[in-house]
């Protein structure tokens, strides 16, 4: 098997490694009954930190409860932000307009790209000093797309490679807000940049070429701040308090790709995933399976501390091939993998383009799906910013491997459900990274 370009040291990945026992899975006939899914990933770190910076007490429940998210966790926990609780339910008291406390060593948050980028954007407005670094997989991820725009403002920020690569040390202090136009589209930019410039006087202003995830916009609203938008255009007004407010996390979009995808490659499943996040900007994903001839419905609509919420029912279907276009790859980034494997399922080509952020993921995950793929028995060709699939309407039974990638552990477990043998998967324990349990979750509702 071709490996895949893999960053520095993919063993360093989370906090497994491939040597672990494979595990064997078995094919099912469907996925049946009702469900949920973990905490939104995004929305939580997103809760930890803007609470942690709001005024007052306040109570997050259905935190996710993945590696990344205790990483912020932790984080916050080192700069003295009160926080009490554990699991799924937590309290903690803001600092308000208060400094943070300069932490007594380096912040390590893992395999957490999003901690790492959020905090470096909210520690450059601070005034103390401090030092990011985090796993093998991290450090050899691009750093640099926020180290620019925070060095426009002012930061003092210093790094491998001038700031390319982790670990990077920051002497936090006045910054100056800018109008940022970003190459990419990035929430992690935006939000990165939206924090510094809660500490400033004046307006920070962030465009980018198509809408990224609106987590930490919809937040701050929630939550009392200045801040207007406007489709791929913010503009924050700093200086203003932001008030402490209760929050309730809906359950993972992203996560709940895994449940969709499942339910629909195996012959007799009728599925329900309640209390799914459906924000525009996180759910492209089920308008391409949609295209594709999936049956998804969304039922109960409603609207969850600032979040659009609803319950996914979803039936087993027969699946054609499509065109992911460039401009769809924001809206569903972090499902291309499960995508992948819905591609591998479906009848006809699948043509995936202008998605070459994959290759500097947690893995490269374009060459691990097509190496994983061609394992399938699926003919798949790889290009540099995506891949050709010829789905056949199933696959193989594989031996597969997860590059230590926690999206490619739970994309490889999903195929095998469906798969024409019993397969193994190398180094799937990495998938608690944003999915902790997903295999006790599914053995309620497998239809052997």
């Amino acid at each position: 098997m071709r490996e895949p370009p893999q960053n520095d040291n993919p063993s360093n990945a989370g906090s497994t490694t491939e040597e672990d026992p494979p595990l064997a899975l078995e094919p099912v006939r469907g996925l049946c009954g009702s469900t949920t899914v973990p905490g939104d990933k995004s929305i939580s770190h997103r809760a930890l930190i803007l609470g942690s910076l709001s005024s007052g007490e306040m109570k997050i429940e259905n935190l996710s409860t993945g590696e990344d998210v205790q990483s912020t966790r932790r984080c916050m926990d080192q700069l003295g932000v009160p926080i009490e609780g554990f699991g799924e339910e937590l309290r903690l008291s803001g600092i308000g307009q208060g400094p943070l406390k300069e932490p007594e060593c380096v912040l390590d948050v893992g395999n957490s790209g999003t901690t790492f980028r959020l905090l470096a954007g909210l520690l450059s407005a601070q005034p103390i000093f401090s030092t990011l670094t985090g796993d093998g997989s991290l450090r050899a991820r691009p750093m640099d797309r926020i180290v620019k725009p925070l060095r426009q403002m002012g930061a003092r920020i210093w790094g491998r490679e001038d700031g390319r690569f982790a670990p990077i040390a920051i002497q936090g202090g006045p910054l100056s807000p800018i109008r940022y136009d970003s190459p990419i589209a990035s929430a992690q930019v935006k939000t990165a940049l939206i924090l510094a410039g809660l500490y400033l006087q004046g307006e920070t202003t962030f465009v980018e070429p198509y809408l990224s995830r609106d987590h930490t916009e919809r937040m701050l609203r929630y939550m009392g701040a200045d801040l207007v938008s406007d489709r791929s255009t913010v503009l924050l007004r700093g200086g203003s308090r932001i008030e402490a407010r209760d929050i309730e996390v809906p359950g993972d979009p992203s996560s709940a790709a895994f449940l969709v995808v499942g339910a629909l490659i195996t012959t007799r499943s009728e599925l329900e995933i309640r209390q799914v996040c459906v924000n525009p900007t996180r759910i492209g994903y089920l308008k391409i399976l949609e295209r594709m001839g999936a049956s998804v419905e969304l039922g109960r609509p409603r609207e969850v501390c600032g979040e659009p919420v609803a319950d996914l029912a979803v039936r087993s279907s027969a699946l054609r091939g499509t065109t992911i276009q460039a401009e769809e790859i924001p809206g569903c980034i972090d499902e291309i993998p499960i995508l992948c494997v819905a591609a591998a399922f479906a009848k006809g080509k699948t043509i995936i383009t202008g998605a070459e952020e994959l290759r500097v993921k947690e893995s490269d995950r374009i060459a691990a799906m097509a190496s994983n793929l061609a394992e399938m028995g699926v003919v798949v060709a790889e290009r540099p910013d995506g891949l050709e699939i010829q789905g056949r309407g199933g696959v193989e039974a594989f031996s597969g491997r997860s590059w230590h990638d926690h999206r490619i552990a739970l994309s490889l477990i999903v195929a095998a459900l469906a798969a024409k043998g019993p397969s193994r998967v190398l180094g799937g324990d990495c998938m608690n990274i944003s999915f902790p349990g997903f295999l006790e979750r599914i053995a309620p509702l497998i239809e052997s």
